[in-house]
């Protein structure tokens, strides 16, 4: 997939009432946050905030560490359908018009929006958002309107047509799931929540490429915390309000 820097960024034009998604449907900027949801026990940001910073310049286009470790870790199977295959991380080529700068690989995955529009637009709450700031999927919940599919501006999610096969190594970990409801990237929460990072993240890190950060942007200690603080860091669709946490590095 190749995309220009112009459009991925959203610097294209200004954006007054909201962005039109198709005919008829209009995704509206998300308001300001209540100011005392900060403060509450049950908020995510009273916790921990995941998040993670994508160096574009140690990411080459030739490296799929990340994408196959994503497939393997949670049983993302391809079944030969390009239009119905799903990915919960994908590379796309963002290329500059202006042709002065090389081609960058760029992994696109779901951003974990503090404002998250899926969430907003979910009929049945099957979307939602956890104590540490992770948006997730209810499986039970999901009729597989769609609905967040056309909310969502990172195309990070995806509809399950054809119902997956278990793993040879049987991972209790690993989901097997009925066609019909929508997945999408997790930051891997089974594996946060055993103390360890996003198989993606692993897998760059193994693959010495190192491209990928993760961690705690609560924590002012953390790495991720004092790069995002010290490098000079974007988000897609920053003009949204959506306040993704997907950094990048380079673009």
């Amino acid at each position: 997939m190749t995309m220009d820097r112009r459009s991925i960024l959203g610097l294209g034009g200004a954006i007054a009432a909201g962005v039109a998604l198709a005919p008829g449907l209009r995704l509206i900027a998300a308001p300001a946050p209540d100011a005392s949801a900060a403060t509450s026990p049950d908020s995510a940001r009273s916790t921990k905030r995941w998040a993670m910073l994508i160096d574009t310049n140690r990411c080459t286009s030739d490296c799929t560490a990340c994408l196959s470790a994503c497939r393997t870790e949670n049983n993302v199977q391809l079944f030969g359908d390009p239009g119905r295959d799903i990915h919960w991380i994908r590379k796309v080529e963002l290329r500059d018009q202006s042709q002065r700068k090389a081609p960058v690989s760029l992994p696109v995955l779901c951003n974990h929006c503090e404002n998250p529009p899926c969430v907003h637009v979910c009929p049945t709450a099957a979307s939602f958002v956890r104590h540490d700031g992770l948006v997730l999927i209810d499986k039970h919940r999901c009729i597989g309107c769609r609905y967040c599919i056309i909310a969502c501006p990172y195309k990070a999610r995806s509809l399950v047509f054809y119902k997956t096969k278990p793993p040879r190594d049987t991972n209790p970990n690993v989901p097997i799931r009925a066609a019909g409801v929508v997945e999408k990237c997790t930051f891997c929460a089974h594996r946060l929540d055993e103390g360890k990072a996003p198989a993606c993240v692993e897998a760059c890190a193994k693959a010495n490429k190192n491209a990928m950060i993760f961690g705690d942007i609560n924590d002012p200690n953390s790495e991720i915390s004092q790069r995002l603080l010290k490098e000079k860091t974007q988000t897609i669709r920053a003009d949204l309000g959506l306040k993704p946490h997907v950094h990048y590095q380079g673009i």
